[in-house]
């Protein structure tokens, strides 16, 4: 009788923690959807230079643009040199996005800069 008492109050105990944890997702997704949907986006695309590979140089300056505070998604094509980024311009600007990617590595090796659109001919 007390084994099967033990049993039940350790269930009890384990879907009690379970459910808290589930509301706790619940109330940060919210979160994460609130304050995506006052997000303030704009896309910028820049020519970024002194990458030599796909995988060690286009990968990590997607990786670390993904990861910064105000980007939303970044997108590095190494083949053509380009980077495009979507990004909250409340929390951070172009220019702080080229700065960054010539951060990466310590600083010499990347280095970006605003693709100029240009007007095509009629």
């Amino acid at each position: 009788m007390k084994t099967r008492y033990l049993f039940i109050l350790a269930l009890a105990t384990i879907f009690s923690f379970s459910s808290c944890k589930k509301e706790i997702e619940k109330v940060e997704t919210k979160e994460v959807q609130k304050e995506n949907a006052i997000a303030d986006l704009e896309t910028v695309s820049l020519n970024v230079t002194g990458m030599t590979c796909q995988i060690g140089c286009a990968k990590k300056i997607q990786s670390d643009l993904s990861k910064k505070d105000g980007v939303a998604s970044a997108k590095v094509i190494f083949k053509d040199s380009l980077a495009t980024i979507e990004y909250d311009k409340n929390k951070t600007s172009k220019e702080d996005l080229i700065a960054f990617i010539g951060g990466i590595a310590g600083g010499d090796l990347y280095t970006a800069k605003e693709i100029e659109e240009t007007a095509t001919e009629k």
